[in-house]
């Protein structure tokens, strides 16, 4: 049985390595499949030593696979219940802002 702190320290290291938007661009940029690290440093773009780092911490934290083909690196997401978790965080955002353009839409008509 894991610990709760075990628990704890690997929710942590998951959400830590998603808390940058570097890291989130590329899991977006991953969302439709495999790409070459050939492909995802021009899309970034930001420096190779940069877009690398940033792989690599996702590829610790489990939410990113790679595999060497020749010469080339690819990488993809690890599992795809990680794009559902990005879907209820946009969900959960969503929530929030619907209210506040309800009131802007409130405060537009008074203000006519």
């Amino acid at each position: 049985m894991v610990k709760r702190e075990a628990l704890l320290a690997y929710r942590v290291e998951v959400f830590k390595a998603l808390a940058d938007p570097t890291r989130l661009e590329i899991v977006e940029f991953l969302r439709d499949g495999e790409k070459c690290v050939c492909e995802i440093i021009p899309a970034m773009g930001k420096a190779q030593s940069t877009v690398s780092k940033h792989l690599e911490i996702l590829h610790r934290a489990g939410i990113l696979d790679r595999r060497v083909d020749g010469k080339r690196v690819l990488y993809r997401i690890k599992d795809p219940i990680l794009l559902k978790i990005l879907k209820s965080v946009d969900d959960l955002i969503l929530n929030r802002l619907i209210p506040l353009a309800k009131t802007l839409e409130v405060l537009k008509v008074a203000k006519r």
